[in-house]
């Protein structure tokens, strides 16, 4: 091609697609290391900063790992380029987690970024600190998120919206009225792009305070179909569980016919209502699955797994739908507006929406507006044939539902040549279900096509399909009937027996679909029995056999040419026994069986032969499950086999009878009962869900609140709050009209500062006196104010302006916002604290137990079992140790020998190569002096130590005993990297006066261990102890008992309250074993003795993740 110009068409397509990648960024992925990216992130130009932050962009998305340009990027968030702002904001969102020391470095920039002009620019500030995901920090976040919520620029107050969940998932249950104080004020934006991000934020926060809804319920709906398509999803979940929530189900709508079905028809009340539901059903179809549908709707509101659990039982126990529960669709106002904001979401281009839609009115709407969600869904089987499958899911439920919404529509569910095989599965399904009279004829002719359609799969379904019109219309049975025998006498000479999905599957499938019509009335299908019979022998699949056999037995006694050919049909099952397969042996023990335990007369004698040669050869069979079944059949009618007699009451059997003979009365004497829908495991959730495509409960799946759960009381009482914590109203909206840009300008860039004093022993105090006994040596009386002081104020001079910055009050002065209730309310408890007790707890340390956990069961390690607890001894061998106790014990008869643990990952490096690597930051394993040998019953105690590197991650070992490899885990305790440090007071307060701001971590939790304890005091009349110093000894013991710390002192409050905790002080201290840091710990707790404490755990430590991992396992353990 153009030879002539030296040009192919090789060169034409690399020379077309460099001139597509002109002016883009794509170069960059060919060879991102091309050039130094160091000298580049310290350019002075912005154009070279965006290149070496492209590229290592560039590197993240192909799973380099660029970490160490960390510091570098960080200098580089000061920036005045937006665009350099951007990259280094996205690169710092992805390591910060890995590198949390360098990270807090920049949340200087951060609070500057914050009092940005540019509303893009406090957006990402925003963004990128709720992306840090350190709990350190999580207090500045959420005042930053509550100020960014009132911001006048609808991207920033997005955004704050969009940080809200992952400040709830890090703060978990702290501050959580906080964060809902901010969903509900951001709820009542005027914006609907920050509305719909409100929505997640509830669902992710408190799906269930409908409380926030009340007011704004209104508002809500009528500003829905503005809201962008996946908010519009979100809100219409909340808007309708609300609304059954507080209103209940609609009297005309579905839900309250399902229900109604259920009490009395009797009832005056509701006579009209089923008059007309009765009326509108069958003016369309005439059919109604009331049973099914009552199934569906109690699904819907007690979920799938609760319902079918009671459906077991004969008499379950419902929650009662009285008429309390209903409210009217026609006069309640909030029904009328939900309705009203979701009709024009039907016709939405998003498909999620239209389902989401449709499930509000399928549910809501009276039963003659039910009919305008047919044609929007109807539209969507147009799409792509992902979204066609989802649509068909929920169609398929409405249409078992109520079948007359889609009957007139059955040409719409015909299957099409590009539709996948799920798709035509679910339409023959949906088909079934909205055939009438009228359509019958045109669905059957459009099922002769499918049948001989290349996937003989489907083809298989299209035959089953035509049993289940057959039994839905009995009308049309008798043609089904004779088509269907067609079918069959077609596929006898083409089937394969080996195969399922070929011919063999459309013959089953069509003695399948003959059996259920036969079902439904036998004596008048006489004739095609004994076809079935007839043809038994020419048949060679063994499914359809077997279900023949089925049939032989089942209808033994129908009319009268049946029961003559017995003989000859069990003889010939006899002779051919040993050539069946498993189902049809199974199936031809079973027929004998039922032919003998109803026999009579002259060939009573013939049957008995039969039957005990089959028994013969069954229990001689080579598969167990022929010979168990043989050997229980036997068991059961021995009678029958035996004696000259075959009825059940003869004299051969005993006055009273046994429970085998009742057995055998029950199975072979009784007709089969049909299985109605309700005892079926039909499991239905809310229309537009995850869990109904995937029928199962997925990950969050809620099913819809019980009816009038939410009284007016309680959304009153719960939407007027005393004091809002960030100086914001209710409701939120006063405080968003009045703010400007330029005061929310101004409040982010002040650089102000307040000191609040957090108490100073000054002369405001005022001391009360209490008895204290002075003749107990434990009390030493001492005024520890200053200590309180230290511990619970504010720092008194900071050393660096980082530290100024993390500390939460000073926050909140950059932001120029008021201090929150909570501290000032704890300074003001510090102030009024008169005096305290130093005491000392005796024989603290001899009532210590470690905790002892499990490493090896006795049944899974032949009768070993090995426990293991952590050690507060510290290693000789080396600091950085950690010391366990090990506890093998045999629970054999057997001796066990040559028991050792050894490092699973150290083993296969030793079997592999010698010369391979090692990692010096890998937990190791010290290894372990061999056990010869454990007599049974004895026990052998060991110490190991382990090198666990900070790592939190179980430890793979490796246990070996009679020659035979076990693995085990052993799961590190980060109580234990520390070593006691013991220290006075004074040296205490020092050190922790060292560690302020980013170097300490708080957490609060519930206490109740000390609950038990005082009740079995109390109950002991013997020694009674003081109440105080049980709850001390509960927190010293708890926390001495998990973690290697030293109780330097415990402060026990004295105060005129009677059984007034509140003051109470443990303090902790210990060393890191890896680099000799000092770890401290302070416990304050606040209540009364016999009630629940609120304790608070501080932690100051250098090593930020290793405080913030040390604080969750304290609060772990002792909550």
């Amino acid at each position: 091609m153009f030879t002539q110009f030296g040009a192919t068409a090789d060169t034409l397509s690399k020379a077309s697609t460099l001139m597509f990648r002109f002016g883009t960024d794509a170069h960059l992925y060919d060879d991102p290391e091309d050039v130094n990216i160091a000298p580049l992130l310290d350019s002075k130009f912005d154009s070279e900063k965006c290149e070496a932050l492209k590229r290592l962009l560039a590197l993240i998305a192909q799973g380099f790992d660029v970490s160490n340009f960390f510091p570098q990027v960080v200098k580089n968030v000061a920036s005045q380029s937006l665009e350099v702002k951007k990259l280094v904001y996205l690169y710092l969102l992805h390591y910060a987690e890995k590198r949390p020391n360098e990270a807090l470095l920049s949340i200087n920039s951060f609070q500057k970024d914050l009092g940005d002009t540019n509303p893009l620019v406090r957006a990402w500030a925003l963004r990128t600190m709720a992306g840090i995901r350190l709990h350190v920090i999580a207090p500045l976040v959420l005042v930053a998120v509550g100020k960014c919520a009132k911001d006048m620029a609808v991207y920033v107050r997005k955004c704050a919206a969009n940080a809200l969940p992952k400040l709830h998932d890090l703060y978990l249950e702290e501050n959580s009225s906080t964060i809902e104080e901010i969903v509900g004020t951001l709820l009542s934006d005027s914006s609907p792009g920050v509305v719909g991000a409100a929505a997640a934020a509830f669902t992710s926060v408190c799906p269930n305070n409908y409380s926030l809804i009340g007011r704004k319920y209104r508002r809500l709906c009528e500003i829905l179909p503005d809201v962008e398509e996946w908010g519009q999803i979100v809100l219409i979940g909340i808007l309708l569980r609300y609304a059954i929530a507080r209103h209940g189900l609609v009297k005309e709508s579905i839900m309250f016919s399902l229900h109604g079905r259920e009490r009395s028809h009797s009832e005056k009340d509701d006579s009209d209502d089923d008059f007309a539901f009765k009326n509108d059903v069958s003016g369309t179809s005439g059919k109604y699955d009331s049973d099914l549908a009552r199934t569906i709707s109690r699904c819907y509101i007690e979920g799938p797994d609760e319902y079918l659990s009671r459906s077991s039982y004969a008499n379950r126990i419902s929650f009662e739908f009285n008429e309390a529960k209903f409210t009217s669709g026609r006069s309640n106002d909030e029904v009328k507006i939900l309705l009203q904001g979701t009709s024009p979401l039907l016709w939405s281009n998003n498909s999620a929406v239209v389902v989401a839609a449709a499930g509000v009115h399928w549910i809501m709407a009276p039963r003659e507006e039910v009919k305008r969600i047919v044609k929007p869904l109807l539209f969507l089987l147009r799409s792509s044939n992902t979204s066609k499958y989802v649509v068909l899911c929920n169609i398929q439920v409405f249409a078992k539902a109520m079948p007359s919404l889609f009957s007139l529509y059955f040409e719409d569910f015909f299957v099409v040549s590009s539709d996948s095989y799920q798709i035509k599965a679910l339409k023959l399904e949906i088909l079934c279900s909205i055939a009438t009279d009228s359509s019958i004829s045109s669905i059957f002719k459009e099922f002769q096509d499918y049948i001989r359609d290349p996937d003989r799969r489907f083809s298989a379904d299209a035959v089953a399909a035509i049993g289940l019109c057959a039994k839905q219309i009995p009308n049309m049975a008798s043609t089904c009937l004779e088509g269907l025998l067609a079918l069959a006498k077609q596929d006898l000479s083409t089937c394969d027996p080996g195969s399922t999905n070929g011919e063999a599957g459309i013959l089953i499938q069509a003695i399948m679909s003959i059996k259920s019509i036969i079902t439904q009335d036998p004596p008048a299908h006489e004739k095609v029995v004994i076809q079935l019979v007839r043809s038994l022998d020419s048949i060679r699949v063994p499914a359809a056999r077997a279900t023949i056999i089925w049939m032989i037995g089942e209808y033994r006694n129908l009319g009268e040419i049946i029961p003559r050919m017995l003989t000859i049909v069990l003889k010939y099952l006899a002779w051919s026994f040993t050539s069946e397969a498993l189902e049809t042996k199974l199936q031809i023990l079973n027929t004998t069986v039922k032919v003998l335990s109803g026999a009579k007369g002259e060939e009573m004698q013939t049957f008995k032969k039969l039957g005990s040669y089959v028994i013969e050869l069954a229990e001689c069979d080579l598969n167990y499950d022929v010979r168990d079944r043989a050997r229980f059949l036997k068991k059961l009618v021995p009678c029958s086999l035996d004696s000259g007699e075959l009825e059940l009451d003869t004299d051969c059997l005993p006055k009273k009878q046994d429970l085998p003979q009742v057995l055998a009365e029950c199975m072979f004497q009784g007709q089969a009962r049909q299985l109605s829908p309700e005892s079926m495991d039909y499991r239905v959730y809310l229309p537009g869900s995850l869990s109904q495509i995937v029928l199962h409960a997925a990950p969050g799946y809620e099913p819809l609140p019980k009816p009038c759960s939410v009284l007016d009381h309680e959304l009153d009482t719960n939407v007027i709050r005393g004091v809002d914590t960030l100086g914001e109203r209710a409701d939120g909206t006063d405080s968003l009209s009045g703010s400007s840009y330029e005061e929310s300008a101004s409040d982010y860039s002040s650089e102000r500062s307040m000191t609040v004093s957090s108490g100073d022993g000054g002369s405001d105090e005022t001391s009360s006196t209490s008895e204290v006994d002075n003749t107990d040596p434990l009390i030493q009386l001492s005024d520890t104010g200053d200590a309180n002081q230290n511990q619970n104020g504010a720092p008194q001079s900071a050393s660096t302006d980082l530290e100024e910055l993390m500390s939460k009050r000073s926050l909140e002065t950059w932001l120029d916002a008021q201090p929150s209730l909570s501290i000032l309310s704890t300074s003001e408890q510090s102030q009024l604290r008169k005096s305290s007790a130093r005491i000392s707890i005796r024989d603290i340390s001899s009532r210590v137990k470690p905790k002892s956990y499990r490493l090896l069961d006795p049944a899974n390690g032949n009768g070993l079992k090995v426990d293991y607890s952590f050690s507060p001894e510290i290693s000789s061998i080396s600091p950085l140790l950690v010391s366990v106790e090990v506890s093998f014990e045999n629970c054999t008869d057997e001796t066990i020998s040559e028991v050792t643990l050894v490092d699973e990952e150290s083993s296969k490096a030793s079997d592999s190569s010698e010369s391979s690597p090692s990692h010096k930051d890998v937990p190791t394993l010290v290894p372990m002096e061999e056990i010869a040998s454990l007599e049974p019953g004895q026990t052998v105690k060991k110490i190991v130590y382990v090198c666990f590197h900070h790592h939190l991650l179980p430890l793979k070992l490796a246990l070996y005993c009679n020659g035979k490899k076990l693995s085990v885990k052993l799961r590190p305790d980060i109580g234990y990297f520390v070593k006691p440090l013991p220290m006075d007071v004074e040296a205490f307060t020092n050190k922790e006066s060292r560690l302020p701001g980013m170097f300490e971590y708080t957490r609060s939790f519930t206490f109740i261990d000390h609950i038990g304890e005082l009740n079995k005091e109390s109950g002991d009349n013997a020694l009674v102890k003081d109440n105080f110093l049980l709850v001390c000894e509960s927190l010293a013991l708890k926390m001495l008992s998990n973690a290697n710390f030293s109780l330097v002192s415990v402060d026990m409050p004295i105060s005129a309250k009677h059984d007034d905790v509140s003051g109470l002080c443990l303090r902790f201290s210990g060393e890191i074993l890896s680099n000799s840091m000092p770890c401290l710990i302070t416990i304050t707790a606040e209540g009364k003795c016999p009630e629940p404490l609120n304790v608070l755990v501080k932690v100051n430590c250098e090593e930020t993740v290793f405080g913030l991992n040390l604080l969750n396992r304290i609060v772990n353990f002792l909550s």
